[in-house]
């Protein structure tokens, strides 16, 4: 709170000149008593000189400040329980309050500015910016950011985990926007990097090492607690948090990094470098660039590798959702090989399935091909393949089977009716249609046609083709014989001797 020279004369004049306490002048001032001692504090006068109104805890302050000179980083819990025991009737939110007051503060610690060489050191780390929501999914939204000490060049790239594999991607991402490598890399104390520490003896991440090895940079992390060391990429995500994504609207992660890219090489590079503010950032880099390692002509295998044991059904769990494998290789297990975009599959050397990896949560990522194997196979398996289709597409289905079942109706023909809806008139119509069905209680699917042809009409839209010959594989594969038109003659002929 700041307040007029007016007022702070008159706080020093009832002070020196009155006598008054501290409290005093609060009451006939109207002014927080904080706020007094602020202003005395700044005219020089101790905190411990300061005349205030007498407190339950001044005959204790000796023992306090005694014990706090020997044990600094004793917490105010345990000094409260050890005046408890010498007599004290205080409350300890208020005696925390006091030892706050009264606790001696550390010296201010001085730091060196640390200056590097062109194309000599990049400083590394993650940054989480908030929650996206895939689905039924949450999901964390990482941000890789590496900035090239000399130059402060930005590398800015988000993520939807901040596994080892991310990591690296970052790491190759960043190489190929700078167009090479620096000599250090400066990395905190996390587990993508370090798996242990003692001192200075210091356990690397293996998987870190062999691409250290591959670029050919030095990993080399801070030391713990010293965050003013890599003080170059702390101050880069913050001027990301302020400058880039406050405020910012993104249709998905894609988008986001799409806009990332274009930041990073516009209002990024042309802000003034610390270094030189006459020159920009972008016109320092481009000195430093030639400075950097050479890229290597091969990149580093950065996808992430994961075994997985496929179940009785043909489906493997990966990252929270289901994808499909040709029956064949039930109860075995398979390798996954996962990109940012894409999930492969692999039995040993042999590709067995690949699919767009998704990230929202409890889907199933199917290939028709597997699934209509297998249907083959089992007589039953429409049934259940049909209801696993409704359900997982839309959201009242399983209730609306439940009733359709409960009123008697064969769940077979009900479930061909409604995928053939499904197929005609697409999940969002759907399931407002069976949503109106079940809120009349009319379980059945020619209620749900009903409902689909009056939000047809509403809309003024002609009715979808609902029988398409070229999706029936019988009706394609028959074969008609025409008749011979020679027996028609023979008829007439017949007529006219009649």
């Amino acid at each position: 709170m700041s307040i007029s020279e007016e007022l702070t004369a008159q706080i020093l004049r009832y002070y020196h000149v009155e006598k008054w306490r501290v409290g005093t002048i609060s009451t006939q001032l109207g002014v927080h008593h904080g706020t007094i001692k602020r202003v005395l504090s700044d005219a020089g006068i101790a905190k411990d000189k300061i005349l205030v109104q007498k407190s339950i805890i001044d005959p204790y302050l000796s023992f306090i400040m005694d014990t706090l000179e020997r044990h600094p980083t004793l917490t105010a819990s345990r000094l409260y329980a050890m005046v408890r025991e010498r007599g004290y009737t205080g409350g300890p939110n208020h005696f925390r309050h006091l030892i706050s007051c009264y606790r001696p503060r550390p010296a201010a610690e001085a730091y060196l500015r640390l200056r590097t060489l062109p194309g000599e050191q990049a400083q590394v780390d993650w940054g989480h910016f908030g929650h996206v929501t895939i689905g039924k999914a949450k999901r964390p939204l990482m941000a890789f950011v590496m900035v090239l000490s000399y130059s402060r060049k930005i590398h800015l790239h988000f993520y939807l985990n901040a596994r080892m594999e991310s990591f690296l991607s970052g790491h190759e991402k960043a190489f190929q926007a700078f167009g090479g490598v620096p000599r250090v890399l400066l990395f905190d104390n996390l587990k993508s990097a370090v798996l242990e520490r003692q001192g200075d003896a210091i356990r690397f991440n293996p998987t870190l090492l062999a691409f250290a090895a591959h670029y050919r940079f030095e990993p080399r992390p801070v030391a713990v607690a010293r965050g003013n060391e890599k003080g170059r990429v702390e101050r880069a995500i913050r001027y990301v948090r302020d400058n880039f994504f406050a405020a910012r609207t993104f249709r998905d992660v894609d988008d986001l990094n799409a806009q990332a890219v274009a930041w990073c090489e516009g209002q990024a590079a042309d802000r003034p470098c610390p270094e030189d503010r006459t020159q920009s950032v972008q016109k320092v880099f481009l000195d430093e660039q030639h400075r950097l390692i050479a890229l290597p002509d091969n990149p580093y295998p950065s996808h992430e590798v994961q075994s997985v044991r496929v179940g009785k059904t043909p489906y493997l769990r990966f990252d929270l959702n289901d994808y499909s494998v040709p029956h064949k290789h039930v109860n075995c297990t398979l390798t996954v090989h996962a990109t940012s975009h894409a999930v492969t599959i692999l039995d040993g050397a042999l590709t067995v399935a690949k699919h767009v990896r998704n990230y929202d949560r409890a889907q199933q990522i199917e290939c028709e091909t597997h699934i209509e194997k297998l249907a083959a196979q089992k007589k039953k398996a429409s049934l259940h393949r049909g209801q696993n289709r409704l359900t997982h597409t839309i959201t009242c289905a399983r209730d609306f089977l439940n009733a359709a079942a409960a009123r008697g109706y064969q769940l077979r023909s009900t479930t061909s009716q409604l995928i053939q809806l499904l197929d005609d008139y697409g999940a969002a119509d759907m399931d407002e249609a069976m949503r109106e069905a079940l809120a009349r209680d009319v379980p059945h699917p020619n209620a749900v046609r009903l409902g689909l042809q009056r939000l047809l009409d509403e809309r003024d839209q002609p009715p979808p083709a609902s029988f398409d010959l070229s999706k029936h594989k019988r009706i394609n594969e028959l074969v008609v014989k025409p008749h011979q038109l020679s027996d028609y003659d023979v008829l007439n002929v017949s007529n006219e001797e009649k």
